[in-house]
């Protein structure tokens, strides 16, 4: 089955310009085109797609989704770039979701603050607290956030 530019963007879930875009960054050597120069996409381009759109979430550069492809059709010799190239980007999102992580629990935190403050009407109460009455959960971010302890993650 061959699909237009617009069809296989609607199977990706993502703009025709976006393949357009990649094509015209060189990340589509794989895709095939007609007499009157119209892009072909095949069943078979949509797994190619896929990893350069997930590439893409992974924070990659366009550059170096570029170098992925030109050494995947190199063939087996690469390998080991490719999957060095893997590897240090799965690193580099360990990074961000721990990073992600400690924000969610600071946000975890200030909203338990708040519905504290809501259920006595004052932030007095919930900022008077003592360590020991406030959820095991929260004190090391709250201790973090008054300057009494500094996080372990970089920023």
């Amino acid at each position: 089955m061959i699909y237009t530019v617009g069809e296989m963007a609607q199977k990706l879930g993502v703009p025709a310009s976006t393949l357009r875009y990649y094509d015209k960054e060189g990340l589509l050597p794989f895709v095939e085109r007609s007499s009157g120069g119209i892009r072909m996409f095949r069943e078979n381009d949509f797994e190619w797609l896929q990893v350069i759109c997930c590439m893409k979430k992974a924070g990659m550069s366009i550059k170096d989704i570029r170098q992925y492809i030109e050494l995947s059709m190199q063939g087996d010799d690469t390998i080991d770039t490719r999957l060095e190239m893997f590897r240090h980007q799965r690193e580099v999102l360990t990074q961000q979701i721990q990073k992600l992580q400690h924000t969610l629990e600071t946000v975890e935190y200030k909203c338990w603050f708040y519905e504290a403050a809501k259920a006595a009407g004052t932030v007095d109460v919930p900022g008077a607290m003592t360590d020991a009455d406030v959820p095991e959960q929260f004190r090391a971010i709250r201790q973090e956030l008054r300057g009494q302890k500094m996080p372990n993650i970089e920023r």
